[in-house]
């Protein structure tokens, strides 16, 4: 067996898409978006997003048009946005999708149901959104509008950051 200090899947660097490559670069702060009530449970690993001010504030998130999340909330609804932590790194790709999560993805953690989904204990940010308006297609992505409608402010020890396709550590 042999251990590659690359992805052996990579495509070969001329055949890579230089926006994505872009997009990788700029990295960011990784976010859990969920919603459902107790027994409809959904969400998505989201680093493509950002948080207009204003009255009222704004976060915007670009997420995959054939999630489960995307179907939840394309025509309004509400969710939890919360920033996680480096410890947190199971659960991002879990919720990415790109690592197993046996009896499923609100199985891993502990979580607390909020009127707006479910919210996972440890998150050092979170903020409740209400969907404004149906998700618009904006290139491979859905974009979503949440309204602010409630924002809690922790500790924020070691955030968990998503850059050049991998989590990382600040710094």
């Amino acid at each position: 067996m042999t251990i590659h200090t690359e992805h052996p899947f990579l495509e070969p660097e001329s055949e890579r898409d230089p926006v994505r490559r872009l997009r990788g670069r700029l990295g960011g702060v990784v976010t859990l978006w969920t919603t459902g009530g107790p027994r409809s449970h959904t969400g998505l690993t989201v680093s493509s997003m950002m948080v207009a001010g204003g009255e009222p504030a704004r976060l915007l998130g670009l997420v995959d048009p054939d999630s489960d999340l995307a179907l939840a909330l394309c025509d309004g609804g509400t969710a939890v946005v919360q920033l996680l932590q480096w410890g947190h790194r199971d659960i991002a790709e879990a919720f990415a999708g790109t690592a197993p999560a046996p009896g499923g993805m609100f199985r891993l953690g502990d979580w607390t149901d909020t009127p707006w989904g479910p919210l996972l204990d440890g998150a050092s940010a979170w903020a409740a959104i209400r969907v404004a308006q149906p998700g618009r297609e904006v290139g491979w992505s859905l974009l979503l509008e949440g309204v602010v409608e409630k924002v809690e402010i922790r500790d924020d020890e070691v955030p968990l950051v998503h850059r050049r396709g991998r989590y990382q550590r600040p710094g």
